[in-house]
Formats: structure tokens, C-alpha cells, sequence
């Protein structure tokens, strides 16, 4: 993988693309991966990353304490970019305050403006990578074939039935991300994973092998399902290494915590947050 300090002016064009999937990945105070879908992402200049808020999310507060981040962006004609950025600061007006809210997207959104524009440097970019497809559609396959075999058999819901119906579908996207030895989180395709239960996620390594054999058992990972009408769930679990089920060599990911990102109230899903009573004075 041939690691680069700047993105070229075709990278840069292509960041434009309203229609795209722009992840960018944080670390939580506990050291842990989250991963946020942020389609406003995109290239101020070859060495610095910008993306307009106009939601309240975890992510939005991690860069503020934790600015490292990793970062993804996959385009429609399935060019895939990668890498790690500093967040560095973020104003409430300007140039590209003005930019963003002129868009199609936000000038026409009754109900969400962008309200803030970050700010990131570029620390390493992967350049522009290509989807194996070959290889993605054998680890679906083979995944498929093996992932009811690898359940866990909990009791316990952890992912919601909605939840798991969104990350089995076929056409969904599925991406993961763990926090590198640097500090930095890495995120990356993995569009093979399938939830064998509302408890575990499983997945080939045949795809995306070389991500995916770093992985230590016992990591924290982070799990990002999307679908292509922007619907989300992001999951959190422990890598529990390798197992083969039915022949197949499946990774395992018993997940433990779960969060809703989309918009207009973002917020934990499991373990469930207790209701507050809201006292009038």
C-alpha cells in the first residue's frame, strides 16, 4: 500500500460528488473505534479535509478531545480512497460556511443546515483504490454459507431485528474500523460481514485480507452498516478471532454496544439508556 502526504486534483474533484459515501471514524474518550457517515466530506486543499455539521453526534465531540481520526470515501463508481487526518479546528461561518449552505442538499433542507464546518489535516492517504470485487462477492458467498453455523445462541438482543434485517441485506454496505497502534483509527470496506445473530457479526477474510488478518482477538472493532437510501447502524463489539464453521473460515465479532447516527436524534440503542422523568420548576 503506497502511502501519500497530498490528494491530486482528481481525488480532490471526485470528493465533490454529493452522491457518495464519506466515513469518517474517531476514537471515544475510552480509547474505543465509532464510525459516522459525514457525505459533506471532502478535499479544501491537497493536504487539508473539511465537512459541514448540521446534527449533534459523538463524533462531532471525539474530534475535540481525541483529533485523531481515519477517514473513507467511496464514490458511485466504486473508487475507494483511505487514510488518517488531525482535526484542527472548526468555525461557524466563512467561505465554506457560505459554500456548504448553498449546495442542493442543504440550501433546500427545511430542517438541517450545516452549521459548522471542521477542519482537518491530512496525515497519509492511500490513494485511489478499486473494489475487489472478485474476491468480495466469493467472501459474501462463502459468509452467507456459513454464518447461521456461528451464532452465539444469546438470549440477549443486542442488535434490534430492524438492525439485523439492514446488515444482512444484500445491497447493503458494511464497514470496519479499529484503532491502529498509532493512535489512529483505520477504516476500511467490509462488505462481506452478515450478522449470524442480533448478538455477533461474522465475516470471510477473503476479501480485504489484508486488513482484516491484523486484527488481534480481543480488539475492539466498529462495525458501520448503511444502505443505499442512507439508512445506518453503527456497532460496536470484540474481535474474537477466527473459527471455521461448516468448512468456512469465519472472523467473529461478539458486539456489546449499539448506536443510531441518522438524524433528527442520534443517540445509544443498546445497552438501553434509562428515560429520565423531566421535572417542570
Amino acid at each position: 500500500m503506497q502511502v501519500g502526504k497530498t490528494f491530486t486534483p482528481d481525488d480532490m474533484k471526485a470528493f465533490e460528488q454529493e452522491a457518495k459515501c464519506a466515513l469518517v471514524a474517531t476514537v471515544n474518550p475510552e480509547g474505543l473505534p465509532h464510525v459516522t457517515l459525514i457525505s459533506s466530506l471532502r478535499a479544501r486543499r491537497p493536504d487539508q479535509l473539511m465537512w459541514g455539521q448540521f446534527t449533534e453526534g459523538l463524533s462531532k465531540k471525539h474530534v475535540r478531545i481525541n483529533p485523531k481520526t481515519g477517514f473513507l470515501v467511496l464514490t458511485l463508481d466504486r473508487r475507494l480512497w483511505r487514510g488518517k487526518a488531525v482535526w484542527t479546528h472548526a468555525f461557524g461561518e466563512g467561505e465554506e460556511y457560505e459554500m456548504y449552505n448553498k449546495t442542493p442538499m442543504f440550501r433546500y433542507n427545511a430542517y438541517f443546515g450545516i452549521h459548522t464546518v471542521h477542519y482537518m489535516d491530512l496525515v497519509e492517504t492511500y490513494g485511489r483504490e478499486g473494489l475487489p470485487m472478485a474476491r468480495v462477492v466469493a467472501a459474501v458467498l462463502l459468509t452467507r454459507l456459513a454464518a447461521a453455523a456461528a451464532g452465539r445462541g444469546s438470549e440477549v438482543q443486542v442488535l434490534r431485528p430492524w438492525a439485523v434485517g439492514l446488515v444482512n441485506r444484500l445491497n447493503a454496505l458494511r464497514f470496519m474500523a479499529y484503532v491502529d497502534g498509532d493512535g489512529f483509527p483505520r477504516i476500511f470496506p467490509m462488505l462481506q460481514g452478515r450478522a449470524a445473530d442480533s448478538g455477533r457479526i461474522v465475516f470471510s477474510p477473503l476479501a480485504f485480507d489484508q486488513e482484516l488478518e491484523t486484527l488481534e482477538s480481543g480488539q475492539a472493532v466498529a462495525v458501520f452498516a448503511m444502505s443505499l437510501n442512507m439508512e445506518d447502524v453503527l456497532a460496536r463489539g470484540t474481535f474474537q478471532g477466527y473459527r471455521r464453521c461448516r468448512g468456512v473460515r469465519l472472523g467473529l465479532v461478539d458486539l456489546d454496544w449499539v448506536y443510531n447516527s441518522m438524524p433528527p436524534n442520534p443517540g445509544q440503542i443498546y445497552p438501553a439508556v434509562p428515560l429520565l422523568a423531566v421535572e417542570r420548576f
